[in-house]
């Protein structure tokens, strides 16, 4: 009997000790995903309020309504409109056109690619994803501006955003598509339904929301890109509604000129291009989970 009460004790205890070790290392490992959040924000949360901070005071009515032409560097009127007009034009193009290839990229590697091609496809899209920015930026310049002559415009800014904006959306939807079950592919495909008719009606809308979220990382990833901007789009002073035809003025050009030129004013313009620059994509961001957040509520 009383080996027994040795033995249950022991056991008790060493189960105390288990659990409690266990205990232990999931606090720890708690704090430790706390703290590095915490990490992982204090810069950005320092850099937003920064940002607002600077160029709050000056982001006026006037300044998003007027643009920079006749302005000098001293003075203290001039606007971003024009900036503003390059950028959503440079971005909705660069969307229309890297966009829909990306996601058919991510289904045909998901859904029907075979094993060799698929791997060389996705080895061309991870060395896409690290290709420094300004190299699309010279392929643009030496095919689309120099070698066919077509000369600086937005949509040639548009076309090396689009470079830049297409690996991030093929790799983000392709994962997007892996978690989708299997179980609601095969289900549907024993009801007779045709394949492509599964992954327009059944794959993509259960994957939607993770798509959206990828889409905006690739917009965002490329709104604030200067370097291929300066070799495609130039930059203008004056407002060019046309995205076709001459230089085209960006937020991050704007940004960029007016940070280099160095004088109060300039600089001042320069926090409130990168003020407005953040609201735009906070005001993309906002907009996308509006949209996933009532297609979710529409399929309920």
């Amino acid at each position: 009997m009383s080996t027994a009460v040795t033995h249950a004790r022991a056991s008790g205890s060493n189960v105390w000790k288990v659990r409690g070790r266990r205990a232990v290392v999931d606090r720890l490992a708690t704090i430790a995903m706390y703290l590095a959040f915490v990490i992982a924000v204090i810069p950005l949360a320092a850099i937003i309020w920064y940002t607002i901070g600077k160029g709050l005071g000056h982001f006026t009515y006037g300044f998003i309504t007027h643009s920079m032409a006749g302005v000098g560097p001293n003075d203290v009127n001039g606007g971003v409109y024009h900036a503003i007009i390059g950028t959503v034009e440079q971005l909705l193009l660069a969307s229309v056109m890297s966009i829909p290839l990306g996601l058919l990229v991510a289904i045909y590697l998901n859904e029907y690619g075979n094993k060799g091609l698929t791997t060389v496809i996705r080895l061309l899209v991870d060395v896409m994803t690290g290709i420094p920015s300004i190299v699309a930026g010279l392929f643009i310049l030496a095919f689309w501006v120099i070698g066919l002559h077509k000369g600086y415009s937005g949509f040639a800014g548009s076309m090396a955003l689009a470079i830049l904006m297409l690996p991030v959306v093929i790799r983000s939807s392709e994962e997007m598509l892996k978690l989708v079950p299997d179980s609601l592919r095969e289900a549907a495909y024993a009801l007779g339904i045709p394949k492509w008719r599964v992954i327009l009606s059944i794959v993509m809308p259960t994957a939607r929301t993770g798509i959206t979220t990828g889409i905006m990382l690739a917009v965002a990833r490329v709104t604030g890109e200067t370097a291929p901007l300066l070799l495609t789009a130039f930059g203008t002073i004056f407002i060019n509604n046309s995205v076709f035809h001459g230089p085209q003025e960006a937020l991050p050009l704007f940004v960029f000129s007016s940070a280099a030129s160095g004088t109060p004013a300039d600089v001042n313009r320069a926090w409130a291009g990168a003020l407005t620059l953040i609201l735009i994509v906070v005001l993309l961001y906002v907009l996308a989970r509006l949209l996933t957040r009532r297609d979710a509520l529409n399929r309920r």
